[in-house]
């Protein structure tokens, strides 16, 4: 993706900001990773980096850490504000590249589905120098699909998006490799920067279940479909909720995966 396509889509999620909840919550091992290998709970000092609505800083501070929470969209950061107030919080709004964070202060450094939209080479070394020796950097991401398991929804979304939009780029309808599991490519994008000890990689495997109202809330968070003019993401997404309830009873199950990153910022 070039800087300005994804300067671009990146910009479209503060569109979705009433919405964006209807994305799931990451998998509990995530957060015991989080806890058993980056020492994420209590007195923890954490940034997070694109939290959009709060879905990872209500659980981060649940876990007793102080987060500081990088938000380029004014509206969900004003959102992400109001609903961690009172508590451990503070919300920066404005891009992780621009942000400005004092060095070597933070524990860990997270961000949950969100530095794709951040450029590597800029954004880890901000990292490293926001880490104190011995931090932690946790990149992970929610893949939506899973190709070692049947999906027979995907399948039956094929149709719908090569008739009212072939220009919807899905990693499952386009036949390519999600970014989060690109692991040579994250991997090595991490290890360039001579900052880290070797990255650890992890994969938890799980279901997504939704009703038909709730997997068109779900596609409505997608970039690919907050792009698309109004008219067109409207009846496409008319569509998708038509095959979940008419197709599939109103239930629809499908195979997801969580793809984490760890690596532990080295002395000196």
């Amino acid at each position: 993706m070039d800087d300005e396509t994804r300067l671009t889509l990146a910009a479209t999620f503060d569109r979705v900001v009433d919405g964006y909840d209807a994305r799931p919550q990451y998998p509990d091992d995530i957060y015991t990773l989080l806890a058993e290998r980056c020492g994420c709970g209590p007195g923890a000092q954490v940034v997070e980096i694109g939290p959009a609505t709060g879905l990872v800083t209500m659980r981060l501070l649940d876990m007793g850490a102080a987060v500081t929470a990088v938000e380029p969209g004014p509206a969900l950061a004003a959102r992400l504000r109001e609903r961690g107030a009172g508590r451990a919080l503070t919300v920066i709004a404005d891009s992780f590249e621009r942000a400005e964070l004092p060095e070597h202060a933070f524990d860990l450094v997270a961000a949950a589905t969100s530095f794709h939209w951040v450029e590597p080479g800029t954004g880890l070394a901000k990292v490293a120098a926001a880490l104190r020796p011995g931090g932690w950097l946790a990149l992970w991401w929610n893949v939506f699909g899973d190709e070692s398991r049947p999906d027979p929804f995907e399948r039956a979304l094929r149709p719908v998006f090569e008739r009212l939009s072939p220009e919807v780029r899905l990693h499952a309808f386009a036949g390519m490799k999600p970014y989060a599991l690109e692991v040579d490519e994250r991997v090595g994008e991490i290890d360039a920067t001579g900052a880290f000890e070797p990255v650890e990689h992890h994969v938890v495997e799980w279901e997504g279940h939704h009703d038909a109202a709730g997997i068109r809330a779900l596609f409505a968070t997608y970039s690919p479909f907050l792009a698309l003019p109004d008219e067109q993401r409207t009846r496409v997404l008319d569509e998708v909720e038509r095959v979940a309830r008419d197709d599939f009873d109103d239930r629809v199950v499908r195979p997801y995966l969580t793809s984490l990153y760890l690596a532990r910022r080295r002395a000196g």
